[in-house]
């Protein structure tokens, strides 16, 4: 081994559901170098601008250290045993007062497997409460169950090197180029190796998936059934279907074809193209591609799920791909990408409200009674648990007494938010485990749990195609913070429990849930299957290789393991099942109040509530602020100009963001990213205006479908803020600012603010925020406006301050960051800013 390659340690990626293996270097300095792992089948040495900047995220600026009980605005901090020994007696006391139904967990697809094995086996083993529920609720629960219904288990069928071996890749509300990066350069290079592989995107917007594409469907919001029903009834017209493959491995199948020719009632496409959006022309060449291509490949992610009709629109792409048997084989079947780096794994150990552990069903007696007796517990739950939505509705009415928040940021990310802030203000006890302590959920926990963040933890993720790798700890972990799985585990003991919870490393864990997926396993009943994992030792669990499931030997080369290559599925007769399922409109619809349509996503180099990614300034250069995108013709109408912050409201409250003005949306469509909070900017949540529909078979919410209405926001002055420490929440909450963007630039913290106040009134306000009036004020006039320069540059307290009296007047945040950052003084400053 050279000396460049020493000092390697291999991990996952902690973002989305791709698993990249990375490779981590801690340097002296306490930072860390990142790499891709050239040997980890996922990637191959490929990494996404957020992967490479894992490095830059792993500073402790807000980090939660210390176990602290908060009330009354005070903060005390708690020793672990003390703060353990609160946890175990508050769940234990409001269980024995209103039963383990007021209890509850919502976990994240963040944790690590065992983490989430511990947190799923206390709750529903031992609390004998069903009641924990995931944010992976909100990202793949509809795939969930067009998995269970079809298949009869929650499998995904494909591998990723199936994208190399495909003939056509269909991409439904899917963003590959920025949701899944890796992936998405797996696809381009395989176009660039096959220049006839056909790619169609299938997506209301524009988006960067599109550039490689050989056709764009901008269908419309909610038409993906419709499109699909068209594909099944136009198969059987045309002679496409295989029958022999129909009659020997599936059911359902009149009923399924019956359903979809009630909406193609004529010759033509007509009420195809009336249902989507799409012209006829679109959608019959779709179809004749479709048919005529022997490997397709359907790629779909959160434009089919986080909908009403979810589950629908899962089954109406799996019945197309069993009435061609489009399945099983290499380069063709439905790929659901998942979004969360272990949204797999939390599927794997049953960490959903109607999931029982291990691919196991609640409504299976053998199930229910192997598990209590494998996990030696008499008090099993036996009846699912309250999905997310459902779950905050119970805490509102006061159902729901106690709640353990792990890893994740509900009141940001789910739907309706004011009503989860008076949910959680409702709850007797809240407690958050977490890493970072200012998360916008954390302000209503009475009890705060510091938690490790990734580069210290240590467990294993599973990905979206079922290959599980290990997340291996590479720094040392700040302050008091402890692992998930321990936590839960000093708290289940403590409830009495201590048998059942006394590990003394993950590995223990992962064994204990290995062996679990072979109880009643032999003949392969079940489709998770880890018996190969099942004797690893210390050793074996540190060093093991990523291992694609299921797993009947331990995997030391990489394998591709696809199902339903023999025909085989996990329903009771071993046939699959097709759905018979109908176009349906989305719950909400536009109307003259509200006459857009929301359509919310991601943005390229952002990540959730941006606790991580927030942090690095490289990835906030590429989009530091919250935007809405508008069509040229919609803007020209409601009188709004590119780069103008504008107002977005629905029934269920209002955000902020800068519009932008293209034509990659529909006119009567709107598009913002769902990253901010009031941690990162104001008033510029999305999830505020969200509506909380949901579909009512998976829970999963409707988050690309809300109707708003749009208005400009006449603002009068705005200001560039540079501070070396973040501005403390409370202080900047609290100021009279009608807009503002926290950005993390080199050595400090960029502030973007606008106000409806004048140049004197906004430096005033501007003074009081930073809590300091002794800067030195300097006027100039920059290309024929007045611009103020207020600077201070104390050791303690060093800012730069510029305030323009135009609003429409450019002040270039990147003149004040090069200087701050680079220590200049404060004439050159001043040289700089009234040249």
């Amino acid at each position: 081994m050279s000396q460049a390659d020493q000092g390697w340690i291999k991990s996952t990626c902690a973002y989305c559901g791709v698993g990249c293996g990375i490779e981590a270097r801690p340097k002296l300095t306490g930072e860390l170098e990142v790499r891709g792992d050239q040997q980890h089948p996922s990637n191959y040495g490929k990494l996404c601008t957020k992967g490479i900047a894992l490095g830059d995220t792993v500073i402790q600026d807000g980090r939660l250290l210390t176990p602290t009980v908060q009330q009354q605005g005070l903060k005390k901090p708690l020793s672990w045993p003390s703060a353990t020994n609160m946890v175990a007696s508050k769940f234990e006391q409001v269980i024995k007062d209103h039963g383990p139904e007021a209890v509850a967990f919502y976990v994240s697809g963040q944790l690590l497997t065992e983490d989430y094995y511990v947190a799923n086996k206390l709750i529903k083993g031992f609390m004998g409460s069903s009641n924990i529920d995931s944010n992976s609720r909100l990202c793949m629960a509809s795939s969930v169950v067009g998995h269970k219904r079809a298949f009869g288990s929650d499998t995904v069928p494909i591998c990723y090197e199936d994208i190399e071996h495909a003939d056509m890749v269909v991409l439904v509300g899917s963003n590959l180029a920025w949701c899944h990066p890796v992936l998405f350069q797996r696809l381009r290079s395989a176009k660039q190796s096959n220049p006839n592989l056909n790619i169609v995107v299938i997506d209301p917007r524009v988006t960067a998936s599109c550039d490689i594409a050989d056709s764009h469907l901008p269908i419309s919001s909610g038409g993906d059934v419709a499109l699909f029903n068209t594909l099944l009834a136009q198969m059987e017209k045309q002679g496409a279907i295989d029958h022999p493959f129909i009659d020997k491995h599936t059911n359902g199948f009149a009923q399924a074809l019956s359903s979809a020719q009630a909406e193609n009632s004529g010759d033509d496409y007509a009420d195809a193209a009336q249902a989507t959006g799409l012209s006829q022309q679109q959608i019959a060449q779709f179809v004749n591609d479709f048919i005529r291509t022997e490997k397709v490949l359907t790629i779909y992610s959160q434009g089919v799920n986080q909908s009403s009709s979810g589950a629908d629109k899962v089954n109406s792409i799996l019945n197309c791909h069993l009435a061609s048997a489009k399945i099983g084989k290499k380069g063709c079947g439905p790929f659901s990408v998942t979004g969360q780096p272990n949204a797999m794994g939390g599927r794997e150990v049953g960490a959903l409200a109607n999931m029982l552990a291990a691919h196991m069903e609640f409504d299976n007696p053998e199930h229910l009674s192997a598990l209590s007796q494998f996990w030696g517990t008499q008090n099993l739950a036996t009846q699912p648990g309250l999905k997310a939505i459902d779950l905050f509705d119970a805490m509102e009415r006061g159902e729901i007494k106690a709640v353990w928040i792990m890893a994740t940021n509900p009141a940001v990310s789910l739907p309706d938010s004011d009503k989860i802030a008076r949910a959680l203000k409702k709850c007797e006890f809240v407690v958050v485990s977490d890493c970072i302590e200012g998360t916008e959920t954390a302000q209503y926990a009475d009890l705060l749990l510091p938690a490790q963040g990734w580069s210290e933890k240590s467990g294993t993720v599973t990905n979206s195609e079922r290959r599980i790798s290990r997340q291996r700890r590479l720094l040392p972990s700040p302050g008091e913070a402890k692992p998930d799985w321990w936590i839960i585990s000093q708290v289940a003991q403590k409830m009495g429990f201590a048998d059942a919870f006394d590990y003394l490393h993950e590995g223990e864990i992962f064994t204990e849930y290995a062996k679990l997926t072979t109880l009643g396993n032999k003949h392969g009943e079940r489709d998770l299957n880890l018996i190969g994992l099942t004797q690893l030792d210390e050793r074996g669990y540190s060093t093991l290789a990523p291992q694609q499931w299921p797993v009947f030997e331990l995997q030391t080369d990489v394998v591709n393991k696809r199902f339903f290559n023999d025909g085989l599925f996990y329903t009771p007769n071993g046939q699959a099942n097709f759905v018979a399922v109908s176009h349906r409109e989305p719950i909400s619809a536009s109307n003259e109040e509200f006459p857009l349509l929301l359509n919310s996503g991601r943005s390229r180099d952002q990540w959730h509530t941006m606790t991580r990614t927030g942090l690095s300034a490289k990835l906030a250069e590429f989009d530091p602020e919250p935007y809405l995108q508008v069509h040229p013709s919609t803007a020209q109408y409601l009188d709004i100009e590119s780069d103008q912050v504008v107002s977005i409201s629905s029934p269920y409250g209002e955000f902020k963001a800068r519009a932008t003005i293209t034509e990659d949306v529909l006119p009567e469509q709107v598009y913002a990213p769902i990253h901010w909070s009031a941690q990162t900017a104001g008033q510029s949540k999305p999830c505020s205006v969200i509506a909380p529909n949901a579909d009512p078979f998976s829970g999963q919410p409707e988050f690309k479908h809300t109707p708003v209405s749009v208005a400009r926001c006449d603002h009068k002055s705005h200001a560039l803020v540079i501070t070396q420490s973040s501005i403390d929440q409370n202080v900047i909450g609290s100021a009279e600012l009608d807009y503002w963007v926290k950005q993390k630039v080199p050595q400090g913290y960029l502030y973007i603010i606008e106000s409806s106040r004048d140049e004197n009134g906004l430096i005033q306000t501007v003074e009081n925020l930073l809590q300091d009036t002794r800067g030195r004020q300097y006027q100039s006039i920059l290309a024929g406006n007045r611009i103020t320069t207020s600077l201070n540059y104390k050791q303690e307290k060093r800012y730069a301050m510029w305030v323009c009296a135009n609003i429409n007047a450019a002040l270039d945040p990147s003149l004040l960051v090069e200087l701050f950052s680079n220590g200049h003084d404060e004439m050159a400053l001043l040289q700089l800013t009234t040249s």
